[in-house]
C-alpha cells in the first residue's frame, strides 16, 4: 500500500502526496480528478479552499515549522 506523505512547505501549502482523500464537513468527497499531490490552504486566503491557490505570496503568509 502506496503512502501518504504532507511536506509543510515553507511560507506556503501543505502539499499532501499519494493516495488520499479530501472531505468537506458534511462527508462529502473533492473530485481530485487522479491527482498524484494536492496543495491544502493553509493561510486562509484562497478563493479555491481548501486548496492553495497561491494567494499565501500575496497576504504575507509566514511559516517555516521544522521537525525536531
Amino acid at each position: 500500500m502506496s503512502e501518504v506523505t504532507i511536506n509543510c512547505r515553507e511560507n506556503g501549502p501543505f502539499l499532501v502526496t499519494g493516495p488520499a482523500k479530501v472531505l468537506d464537513h458534511q462527508g462529502k468527497e473533492f473530485d481530485l480528478k487522479g491527482k498524484q499531490s494536492v496543495a491544502l490552504c493553509r493561510c486562509g486566503a484562497s478563493k479555491n479552499r481548501p486548496f492553495c491557490d497561491g494567494s499565501h505570496k500575496e497576504c504575507g503568509f509566514l511559516a517555516s515549522e521544522t521537525a525536531e
